[in-house]
């Protein structure tokens, strides 16, 4: 399990607007925890950032009121089994977020399960339609005069590949009609690429898709 210091914290995420986070749980070894959201003897939880305001305001899973849970099954930052293993058997789960037209609320399916809504009172960001959308993964790192050794997705860069790399696949977004296209002008960037780096590609019943991590803290990042 990781475990992260209070200056370090690691997850892999979507992005909607710059509000919305989750975590991609693709072939993931590690937890995925920030402090104050560590639970114990969790190999792999997906925790949710909500920010109504973009960055200006926020909270993990539920410890702030707003999000509306409706499924009886799965909650946020509950833990997800099985779990990728390097160079061995891959795993991966569905995430999506769309916004209902009629009653403009924003809801999250997991799998095939509705987990739940964030009401459209919350948001003024988000209040009409998303304007952007990131896929990928990010690490904080404190000031302690060197890099974190804090990993991205499985600690390998992404040039190692299935298997081996994190990945996000079959990368879609939905319409004001409430229809799945595929993502198009997919920019890649990283700040950090010694440290983290990312891929892109697109092909068979992946479609686009990229492959993304990294060890974080290495000779060619310091």
């Amino acid at each position: 399990m990781l475990r992260p210091n209070s200056n370090n914290q690691t997850l892999i995420h979507f992005v909607i607007s710059f509000i919305l986070k989750y975590i991609m749980l693709t072939q993931v070894k590690r937890a995925m925890v920030f402090q104050d959201c560590l639970l114990s003897r969790l190999i792999t939880a997906y925790i949710l950032k909500l920010q109504p305001n973009g960055y200006r305001s926020g909270c993990y899973n539920m410890l702030c009121p707003g999000f509306i849970q409706t499924s009886r099954t799965i909650s946020l930052g509950a833990a997800i089994s099985p779990i990728s293993t390097y160079n061995a058997e891959q795993y991966d789960v569905a995430f999506m977020i769309w916004k209902d037209p009629k009653s403009e609320n924003w809801w999250l399916k997991v799998g095939n399960e509705v987990i739940g809504y964030w009401p459209a009172s919350l948001f003024t960001d988000l209040r009409n339609h998303a304007t952007l959308i990131e896929y990928g993964g990010e690490v904080y790192s404190g000031s302690s005069g060197k890099h974190t050794s804090t990993q991205m997705g499985s600690g390998h860069f992404p040039d190692e590949g299935l298997g081996k790399a994190a990945y996000a696949r079959n990368l879609e977004v939905i319409d004001r009609a409430n229809n799945l296209n595929p993502a198009s002008n997919l920019q890649l960037y990283t700040d950090k690429p010694n440290c983290y780096s990312v891929t892109k590609g697109y092909g068979g019943v992946w479609h686009n898709y990229i492959y993304f991590g990294g060890p974080g803290y290495n000779p060619k990042c310091l």
